[in-house]
């Protein structure tokens, strides 16, 4: 394989790694601070990239940002009421919303399952007329998805410091005493899954401007992916660490989950075996913390082993 293909295969790793990571960020909010496993997510990715690419193909590439990004705002309201209002589980909430998100998004797209945006002018085209006869011109893509990451974790940092912010990160660690300190955490949950669910839309908004195309399962599998980001973003970083660099984190597990992606299309795995590739990532990143204290327990129970060993050879 030659250097610009290497090159060309991480550039694409980057691309996708940085748009993916949209996602994991709103996982970071929703999971991390406010303590929600939302499983949504699948259906409010294709849902603000249906809502972005139609009104992107009406010829309003900027308002499709702001339209996706709504979108997922008003999926993540219904998930908060079903679980705030309804007294729904938060897992079940999440499955009802992504399954009615389905029909909703083939509605979107007027009963069809797939949109080409071939013709369509999007904001990876506007960048890329801006970065016209530059040296940057080639790396069009990369600078929209950077834009987006770099404003979203400015966002997460400055938001998770006002009084909203914090009164949603202590939603997440005790919502008793929430409760008792006069907060309402109907409202924050609300709110928090409310910019989550945003942040998750522009995430596939962004993808199928960048892919020229959307189609109803392209948010299929999206949870499995941001997740293990998120712990193999944990992992690097740690949990203690102040709210940018667990951000960064967050990013960084997302590029690495495409690198590693990357490798396992190089080695010629067939296209079905990919999903279980997802899975044992998934289980690697889950299980990596619990094995690494595990470590030195399973050293001396080796180590006693050898030596019970040795002495009955004596």
């Amino acid at each position: 394989m030659s250097l610009d293909s290497i090159l060309g295969l991480f550039g694409t790793s980057a691309e996708l790694g940085l748009i993916t990571s949209l996602t994991v960020l709103a996982l970071f909010l929703s999971y991390s601070m406010l303590n929600v496993c939302d499983l949504s997510t699948d259906g409010c990715f294709t849902f603000g990239a249906t809502v972005g690419a139609v009104v992107a193909i009406s010829g309003h590439p900027y308002l499709s940002i702001v339209a996706a990004m709504a979108a997922g705002m008003i999926s993540g309201l219904v998930t908060a009421l079903l679980q705030t209002k309804l007294g729904v589980n938060s897992l079940l909430a999440g499955i009802v919303v992504n399954t009615g998100l389905y029909s909703i998004n083939i509605a979107v797209m007027s009963g069809s399952s797939i949109l080409n945006m071939n013709k369509t002018e999007t904001v990876f085209t506007k960048m890329k007329g801006l970065l016209g006869g530059t040296f940057l011109e080639g790396y069009y893509k990369i600078i929209v998805a950077l834009i987006a990451v770099v404003a979203v974790i400015v966002f997460l940092t400055l938001f998770l410091r006002t009084r909203l912010g914090l009164a949603i990160r202590a939603t997440g660690n005790n919502p008793m005493m929430v409760r008792s300190s006069s907060i309402n955490p109907t409202f924050t949950t609300i709110v928090g899954l409310c910019i989550a669910n945003s942040f998750t839309a522009l995430s596939g908004c962004l993808l199928a401007q960048s892919q020229k195309s959307v189609n109803i399962d392209i948010g299929s599998g999206i949870l499995t992916v941001a997740l293990a980001s998120l712990l193999i973003g944990n992992a690097f970083i740690g949990v203690g660490k102040k709210i940018p660099f667990r951000a960064i984190g967050a990013v960084i597990g997302a590029l690495i989950f495409r690198i590693v992606y990357m490798i396992a299309l190089r080695l010629d795995m067939p296209a079905y075996m990919l999903k279980f590739v997802s899975a044992v990532i998934v289980v690697i990143a889950i299980s990596a913390p619990y094995l690494k204290k595990q470590f030195p327990t399973f050293k001396r129970r080796i180590k006693h082993m050898t030596s019970k060993g040795d002495r009955r050879d004596a």
